[in-house]
């Protein structure tokens, strides 16, 4: 089947480099519908996939989840492991597992238990589905994932990529999966010069990764492709001296490993600047729960400016600013300035509003953030308590 030339140069003809020689361009992809591997590939599976599965099997990352086939590890580690890097997730995989050991203590546990121990991991939305998914497989499914790519899509938080990798690494199903790493070994290999934006751009990797699953071992061969380009493919400077597929590379063999994956444009990055109070009466703290929309869903923090209908009714003193703190959300870059105050009043019940115990906040499912601003505080206010009793001391000599 003839090739489509790529779009930068459709109609035109390479020009010679210097000294005569024409430049090597990177095979590019069949047409829709045809096969989505270049000749070479498909002539050499046995040899491609021989060479990834003995390098897997001689280096393979060993990590806390690998070790056996349970499908509940499985499921928790390749959830944390969305839009999070491995070193992170391997303490927080042990601590999980300590907390929820079985589908059903996760079931069984408050949602707020489910967030506070997945707290320093972000992206809370993952927690909440974790949690709700582990209801339904506990009520529909007798405490079993199920065992297919499509049954696991049924389940809350469970997209493509993760019923793929469950399906194959845990029952061994032929299931093909798409994530960061093997993404770019995947284009890399068949030298696909097209962008690559993790979602509609995706589909013909996708079918790239179909169509180079072996006939056995899918589970091995998945973790393998994230291992290589976790650690050898990387996305600068990849070690292709060391890749065990190096012989079928067809990026390497046009010397356009750098080029490919041809990346896309990054969002904008929008700067913002907040305003939190940490408002104190007593021995107690004021705290507010997250709403739906906003980030963090669910989870405790300290009230922003305005907030007047939170603040006003408390009768608020004088704001001391006690310091600032920034943090990035997506494509957000944040610069919080820290303010406490003194309040006369309680003021009446709200919903999502709460006095606990400065003591108790360690207690509370809390955002990132928000754990900064009460250490900015708790240290700006000793301070402030040092220095009141040295001013003391002057005025009294």
């Amino acid at each position: 089947m003839a090739k489509e030339a790529p779009s930068s140069r459709r109609g035109r003809t390479p020009r010679p480099a210097a000294g005569g020689r024409k430049p090597r361009r990177a095979p590019s992809l069949p047409a829709p519908g045809g096969d989505p591997l270049p000749a070479p590939l498909r002539a050499g599976m046995t040899p491609i996939h021989d060479a990834l599965l003995g390098w897997f099997k001689r280096v393979g990352r060993d990590l806390p989840w690998r070790r056996g086939v349970d499908p509940y590890r499985t499921w928790i580690s390749e959830v944390m492991l969305q839009q999070t890097q491995v070193d992170r997730v391997v303490d927080f995989f042990h601590r999980f597992m300590e907390r929820f050991p079985t589908v059903e203590r996760l079931a069984a546990a408050p949602e707020s238990d489910v967030l506070r121990a997945w707290e320093g991991l972000g992206y809370y939305r993952r927690a909440r589905q974790l949690h709700a998914a582990a209801k339904r497989i506990v009520a529909d499914h007798g405490g079993h994932l199920p065992d297919t790519a499509a049954g696991l899509r049924e389940l809350p938080g469970i997209g493509r990529y993760t019923a793929g990798a469950i399906a194959s690494i845990a029952f061994g199903c032929p299931e093909p999966i798409v994530e960061a790493n093997s993404r770019r070994v995947l284009a890399r290999l068949v030298a696909h010069a097209a962008p690559l934006d993790g979602t509609a751009g995706d589909g013909p990797i996708w079918e790239i990764a179909t169509a180079l699953l072996p006939p056995r071992s899918a589970g091995q061969w998945n973790q393998a492709l994230m291992d290589l380009g976790a650690t050898v493919c990387t996305p600068r400077s990849p070690l292709c001296s060391r890749c065990p597929l190096a012989p079928h590379c067809l990026a390497l063999a046009s010397r356009s490993t750098a080029s490919i994956p041809v990346s896309t444009a990054r969002r904008e990055v929008v700067e913002r600047d907040e305003t939190a109070i940490v408002v104190r009466r007593g021995a107690k703290v004021l705290v507010v729960r997250r709403g739906a929309g906003e980030w963090w869903e669910g989870l405790w923090d300290f009230p922003r400016l305005p907030a007047k209908e939170i603040l006003v009714p408390l009768g608020c003193g004088r704001r001391r600013v006690v310091g600032r703190c920034s943090y990035t959300v997506t494509h957000h870059r944040v610069e919080v300035s820290v303010a406490v105050c003194e309040a006369s009043r309680q003021g009446a019940r709200r919903d999502g509003v709460a006095w606990i115990d400065w003591e108790a906040l360690g207690t509370l499912a809390m955002t990132a953030p928000g754990r900064r601003i009460a250490a900015l505080a708790e240290r700006g206010e000793g301070e402030s308590g040092r220095g009141g009793d040295r001013s003391s001391r002057r005025r009294r000599g």
